[in-house]
């Protein structure tokens, strides 16, 4: 289509593609017949998320008024952050501007991955309490401006989404949305992938999620959002929620967490030692704010910094990216059969003082590049950090090189591996206790073995999960999509003052 509109105080020329909108501005010739060359803008239709018709309407007219024009509300990037704008179609003409709205509208719904009705829920209780407000003041109107209907379940306990979530009709929705911090954000991506699971009667196998997700990060300054800013650059809802409406899905693999055969959670990163332990010790001071609470923790657990025992185990990821997907994009989600597989294996027994396993790269305002940079968000494999027994000052600069660009791998007692599957099995189910003795110094070569009952502490997606027995974790190729977009690093705007 093309037309004539004003777009400020001047007339355009105003083209209309299926992919695009284009304006220029209409310059008289000038006498002597030169003149300026105009300057031509242009929309993406893959960034307009609603148009509305413009009208004059008295003070408490609801309805009716006189035609003003379109506005056309779109998106716009500025670094890693999506911004609203809307660009102001002028022309009085009402079979004018209803015809290109009527086009625009049937060219918007034409993008098969936006969202109509959408699963929300919302953490009140999500870091300083914000998530209502974050939904209600910068969410919500976006929603209603896109047309996008919701229902709305405010969770009021641990657990709440995941019952929900096993219960409701997931075929009456296009999507889910969480609006909270890291614990919410993990509840929600297990339970999509566990009723997705139950749904195709599939014990033994993971199956792919049903349902795209969209997170909502509740901002706080001492959240660390790792999943929202993997998959946004930013923790910043307005981005999140342009995600949603604009329909932009990414692939994410994710990885199953069992214990003595039987499932303990999907997710998407484990920590193990120092990870574990911290988050542990960080749990029992929830009256702290999330910021001093964390500090508090890394410091504790840095003075009585001691080494894991046990066996770990790891199957190399295969280097070929169409071996990793061949099965699952025939249709179904086949478990890796690593029994079979057994001859490949590698195997090392010592002394760790931390293990990760990470199947995205967990970027944050913390870790810029990603607690993992040397994965992606759907290469089909995960990343294998094992940090050996060294002194307390090196890990210390080891983990202080996350803050960096790199470098936090290049220790000698650091190892990496790209791997499909990872298991770690206590020597003698080795323990740890809050009320270690101050004065046994720095015995970083002696590990802490309690009885063969201790459970030990596991920081999987930010959770706490204290497991006693061995533990297998295997990566599932793209299990789960979620509302945002591959990115290589994230906002920072963080600095560490404890350590």
């Amino acid at each position: 289509m093309r037309g004539i509109f004003k777009v400020g105080k001047k007339s355009h020329d105003v083209l209309l593609t299926r992919t695009r909108l284009t304006w220029t501005a209409i310059i008289p010739e000038s006498p002597t017949g030169e003149g300026s060359v105009p300057q031509a803008g242009e929309v993406l239709l893959q960034d307009v998320f609603a148009v509305k018709v413009k009208r004059r309407r008295m003070a408490g007219q609801q309805s009716g008024g006189a035609v003003l024009g379109l506005a056309l509300f779109h998106s716009r990037r500025r670094g890693q952050r999506l911004e609203e704008d809307t660009l102001h179609l002028h022309n009085a003409s009402a079979e004018h501007t209803h015809s290109w709205y009527n086009t625009l509208k049937e060219l918007l719904t034409g993008f098969s991955t936006r969202p109509r009705y959408v699963k929300v829920f919302i953490n009140p209780s999500s870091h300083k309490k914000e998530a209502v407000h974050i939904y209600r003041d910068h969410v919500a109107p976006l929603f209603k401006m896109a047309d996008v209907r919701t229902d709305i379940t405010v969770t009021d306990r641990k657990g709440h989404a995941l019952s929900v979530m096993k219960e409701c009709k997931l075929d009456e929705y296009d999507g889910v949305v969480c609006v909270g911090g890291d614990g919410s954000v993990a509840e929600l991506c297990h339970a999509l992938v566990l009723r997705a699971q139950l749904d195709a009667d599939s014990p033994e196998n993971p199956v792919r999620a049903a349902l795209p997700l969209g997170i909502i990060p509740a901002a706080s300054t001492g959240s660390t959002d790792v999943v929202s800013c993997s998959v946004h650059g930013v923790r910043d809802p307005v981005t999140a929620a342009l995600h949603v409406v604009l329909g932009h899905l990414q692939q994410v693999d994710m990885c199953s967490f069992s214990s003595s055969g039987q499932l303990v959670r999907f997710g998407f990163s484990a920590m193990f030692g120092f990870g574990g332990r911290s988050l542990a010790r960080a749990e029992k001071k929830r009256w702290m704010s999330s910021s001093r609470r964390r500090e508090y923790a890394v410091v504790k657990t840095l003075a009585r910094l001691r080494p894991e025992d046990c066996q770990l185990s790891f199957l190399p990821a295969k280097s070929s990216e169409s071996s990793l997907f061949g099965q699952q994009d025939q249709g179904e989600d086949k478990e890796l059969d690593t029994e079979s597989a057994e001859e490949s294996w590698m195997t090392n027994q010592g002394l760790y003082l931390s293990i990760s396993v990470m199947s995205i790269p967990c970027l944050s305002p913390h870790a810029p590049q990603g607690l993992a940079p040397n994965t992606s968000l759907d290469n089909g494999s995960a990343s294998l950090i094992a940090v050996g027994n060294a002194s307390r000052s090196e890990f210390i600069k080891h983990l202080k090189q996350y803050t960096s660009s790199s470098g936090q791998f290049s220790f000698p007692f650091v190892e990496t591996h790209s791997v499909s599957a990872v298991r770690i099995r206590p020597r003698s189910l080795i323990g740890w206790s809050e009320e270690e003795s101050e004065d046994e110094g720095d015995s970083k070569n002696t590990p802490i073995i309690q009885s063969e009952r201790a459970a030990l502490p596991w920081n999987i997606d930010g959770e706490l999960v204290e497991i006693a027995n061995e533990v297998l974790i295997r990566v599932h190729p793209r299990l789960i999509t979620l509302y945002g977009e591959e990115v290589n690093e994230a906002e920072s705007t963080v600095t560490c003052s404890c350590i």
